[in-house]
């Protein structure tokens, strides 16, 4: 490859980057960023510090009928909303507890998301995805971690919704699954972070990081 050829191919790399538009993020450092809001908040037990949002999982569940799950995050979607969306964060946990999960959702309201999470499985730590629409619940897939912290991101696409993750410090993506999404006529959606299925004797705080909404380019 000449001189010219890498040029061209530089600019091509830097103009597929930039391609991305990023619509919102947050670092959770030190505060919340705006138009943020806690679905059964307890107080007590979220903090923001330098490191991230930290929250502990509480005893309670999103999975299903029940729905009582503490400090259920929402945030709005892009108005408008574009036709394709992706958004991420970070989650650093190490659960001990059956089904504890920190999870990032696609939300319309307690009985219609998706999910994609790190979550404790008959033992492992691992990657779920699920659907849920009036509380009948669907899981799409579950694949076991190596590592404490990772990376997840849920990308819609039309009437489709994709999620995917990176493991510890990997920079490469890897497909979970994909679904259709829920249907509740006239609500909109809201980008959500939940965190549930906490033992009531064990303290566990898990660090939310690196929250990025972006419209994927062309």
């Amino acid at each position: 490859m000449n001189g010219f050829s890498i040029c061209l191919f530089l600019q091509f790399v830097s103009s597929a980057v930039a391609a991305d538009q990023i619509l919102f993020q947050d670092d959770f450092k030190s505060q919340l960023g705006p138009d943020w809001s806690w679905r059964r908040e307890n107080p007590k037990a979220w903090r923001v510090s330098r490191q991230g949002l930290e929250v502990r999982i509480e005893p309670g569940n999103m999975w299903g009928p029940q729905n009582d799950a503490k400090n259920v995050l929402l945030r709005p979607t892009p108005d408008p909303l574009p036709t394709e969306l992706a958004f991420s964060v970070t989650v650093s946990n190490q659960p001990t507890h059956q089904y504890e999960q920190t999870d990032l959702a696609w939300y319309y309201d307690d009985g219609h998301m998706v999910k994609l999470g790190q979550e404790m499985v008959d033992g492992k730590v691992s990657i779920v995805m699920g659907r849920e629409e009036k509380d009948k619940t669907r899981t799409i897939v579950i694949i076991p971690l190596a590592a404490a912290t990772v990376r997840l991101q849920l990308l819609v696409k039309g009437d489709r919704i994709h999620g995917r993750f990176r493991e510890g410090e990997s920079q490469e993506w890897r497909e979970a699954g994909e679904c259709d999404l829920p249907v509740l006529a006239g609500v909109m959606p809201r980008l959500s972070l939940q965190f549930y299925q906490g033992a009531p004797e064990v303290e566990h705080w898990t660090r939310v990081t690196e929250f990025v909404v972006t419209k994927p380019g062309p």
